[in-house]
């Protein structure tokens, strides 16, 4: 007994020893080291949390659906910023826009810098005369334009204050002929200097208009349509539709210069001239017109050459037996587009004195600016941008021009053709008078509407 008694105490022994060297060799268990990192991490958290103030706990690792949800809110963030952005990118566009037509409106009464030749003055009895031409009829006694007319029976002044009231007429007979002879002739005469005739419509849109036309023109000249869709203006002259013609478009050095010789009745409403000229067709509200339209390069003085050429022309037209002068006119009398205008003034006998038939102007790159008319190559740089030349001059207004050609060319019972002119008279070369003259107050009263008569007819 006591033998197996101490056997079974050897075991035992042994059992213990082996189970404490197998614990002694063995790893830590994961709970346990987990229980002493954490300890130890504690410890230096806290240590560390106290030296920097700072939690270094990490944060929690986030699912995948809260990621989701975190980036729709940044997105909606960002839309909602977009937005803002764009209403206040809109606000700021409308004040560019408003800044924008204001500064517009105030350029629009800048005139286009004067050329260093124009003379300076506020009067206009400065004007210089450059030269003179022809010899001037100075007999006394000659009839002037207006009882001419009526002694040749070309117009009827009286039925045509009756329809179209004042400054209305009528032209019938020989008038007709001799009015077209001068358009025909005219529209010849430059197509053999290399321009191209242009028949433009008689009305514009307002907008184009208001880039064409002066200010004081609305008001002193232009006869607005009135009526449904959007307003026109009854063109003043030619110049006005052959200056849009070409609006927003870019010219090439290739292209120029530009020739037109416009051809239309024009429009005018002569307010700023109430009482002058009221008796026969010199100043009138409807007249034909041929006029001369140039565009150049603005580089070269090559539009200063063009001025001079379009002048020669016209007085080249007027040296069929009319007398004039050529006068430079001075700067406070020039219009906003002119940087430069002369005018030819013919001489009238029967009043011996010149009146102006011609008006020429170089408005440089005014008009162009105003239109978009570029010049040669798109430039990035705005400050280097060009544009063209645009110059204007009257060849003739037919009613004035025949007006002059009656008292110049009056013979003892009627009235001489102009030699260039019969070819297109079908080859008549005398006017003969048909009617005799009551007096001249008799024609200035036949320029008057009759306000006794009744209008339309009786019920």
């Amino acid at each position: 007994c006591s033998t197996l008694t101490s056997s079974a105490r050897r075991r035992a022994a042994t059992l213990s020893s082996s189970a404490s060297r197998s614990a002694a060799a063995s790893p830590p268990s994961s709970s346990s080291t987990r229980s002493s990192s954490s300890t130890r991490r504690g410890a230096r958290g806290s240590s560390s949390s106290t030296r920097s103030g700072r939690s270094s706990t990490k944060p929690a690792r986030r699912s995948g659906g809260h990621v989701a949800w975190q980036k729709k809110q940044d997105a909606t963030e960002l839309i909602q910023s977009t937005e803002e952005i764009k209403k206040r990118l809109a606000a700021k566009e409308t004040e560019v826009q408003e800044a924008k037509t204001t500064l517009d409106a105030k350029l629009v009464t800048i005139g286009n810098l004067v050329h260093e030749s124009v003379p300076i003055s506020n009067d206009e009895a400065n004007n210089a005369i450059l030269r003179t031409w022809g010899e001037k009829r100075l007999e006394e006694k000659l009839k002037n334009h207006v009882d001419l007319c009526i002694m040749l029976d070309i117009v009827s002044l009286d039925k045509g204050a009756d329809v179209a009231g004042g400054r209305g007429f009528f032209l019938k007979g020989d008038g007709v002929l001799l009015n077209q002879a001068l358009i025909n002739f005219g529209l010849s005469f430059l197509g053999k200097r290399e321009f191209t005739p242009m028949q433009t419509p008689f009305f514009m849109r307002k907008e184009i208009m208001a880039k064409c036309a002066q200010l004081a023109q609305f008001d002193e000249e232009l006869y607005k349509v009135t009526g449904d869709g959007e307003d026109k203006y009854l063109i003043a002259t030619s110049e006005q539709p052959l200056c849009a013609y070409h609006l927003g478009d870019r010219i090439y050095p290739a292209d120029l210069p530009i020739r037109y010789a416009g051809f239309s009745t024009c429009f005018r409403k002569e307010a700023g001239s109430h009482g002058r000229d009221t008796a026969g067709i010199f100043r009138v509200h409807q007249f034909e017109k041929i006029e001369q339209f140039c565009a150049t390069g603005p580089n070269d003085n090559v539009s200063w050459e063009m001025h001079e050429e379009m002048i020669k022309n016209a007085e080249d037209f007027y040296q069929i037996g009319l007398p004039y002068q050529l006068v430079s006119i001075v700067s406070c009398a020039l219009n906003d587009a002119a940087a430069k205008k002369y005018d030819l003034e013919a001489w009238f006998p029967a009043s011996k004195t010149f009146r102006e038939l011609v008006s020429c102007s170089n408005c440089t790159d005014y008009q162009a600016r105003r239109l978009g008319i570029g010049y040669g190559q798109k430039k990035n740089d705005e400050q280097s941008k060009q544009f063209v030349h645009m110059l204007n001059s009257t060849l003739t207004a037919t009613e004035r021009t025949l007006c002059c050609i009656l008292e110049n060319y009056q013979r003892e019972g009627g009235v001489e053709v102009p030699e260039v002119l019969r070819p297109f008279m079908l080859g008549i070369d005398f006017l003969p008078f048909k009617r005799p003259l009551v007096d001249s107050k008799q024609a200035a009263a036949d320029s008057k509407p009759n306000k006794s008569k009744p209008k339309g007819n009786a019920a």
